[in-house]
């Protein structure tokens, strides 16, 4: 799968996860949409760090992507407070509504800044690979079990471009 059409698919596919949470009223059931969202977004985050970044990053775009690392550092902060935060509390909607606003922006960022510049400067079969070895990374990390529990080891600083 072309690696920008695999970002942004699984971007509209966590927008509306995330909505889907904040939708939901009964406390069990939105602990496990967290949970379920929580493990999307870092798998997702991972995939960005560890291969389609530094494949971009070749191709000339380091200031966007200092950027997005920047995002990705504070979605993990926040997911990781989240992650301690019984649902049922007060603070974890307010949290959570932050976490979905720059998750929401940062999406934004991307698709109109970063993937037409790494479309133009990226052929095809080099998108094609990079969306298959994220896929595959994405695969193996939610196999281990529990993505969302690597976050808190990554919340000191951005991860290395």
């Amino acid at each position: 799968m072309d690696a920008i059409d695999l970002l942004q698919r699984q971007h509209d596919e966590m927008e509306h996860a995330l909505a889907q949470v904040l939708e939901t009223e009964d406390v069990s059931a939105k602990k496990e949409r967290f949970a379920a969202i929580a493990d999307l977004l870092t798998v997702h985050i991972a995939s960005e760090e560890q291969v389609f970044y530094p494949a971009v990053k070749a191709a000339r775009t380091e200031d966007v992507l200092l950027e997005s690392l920047e995002e990705h550092l504070s979605l993990k902060r926040l997911l990781a407070d989240l992650l301690e935060l019984d649902p049922a509390e007060q603070t974890f909607e307010p949290k959570f509504k932050v976490l979905k606003e720059q998750a929401e922006h940062h999406h934004e960022e991307e698709e109109e800044h970063l993937f037409p510049t790494a479309g133009k400067l990226l052929g095809s079969a080099r998108r094609l690979e990079l969306g298959n070895q994220m896929l595959e990374l994405q695969k193996k990390l939610t196999r281990q079990g529990e993505p969302r529990e690597l976050v808190n080891s990554q919340t000191d600083t951005a991860a290395p471009l």
